[in-house]
């Protein structure tokens, strides 16, 4: 899922890319990049017992990143 945060007059032009991903051991990650659009961004993973655990963690980051303007 990649969101977009575009606002030419603030000089922002930003991403945010969420994605689920199993583990090596059961559980899975929520791989989480965020920059500027044309540049390498910062990467972060976090670990869930499980996929829905991971899933309502996107959820609640995307309603997030939404009020914050991106789409």
């Amino acid at each position: 899922m990649l969101l977009k945060r575009i606002e030419p007059e603030a000089n922002l032009n930003r991403f945010y890319r969420m994605e689920i991903v199993p583990g090596l051991f059961g559980d899975w990650g929520l791989v989480r990049e965020w920059g500027r659009i044309g540049r390498s961004g910062q990467m972060r993973t976090d670990w869930f017992e499980s996929e829905a655990q991971a899933r309502d963690a996107r959820f609640k980051l995307h309603m997030q990143k939404e009020k914050r303007g991106y789409q």
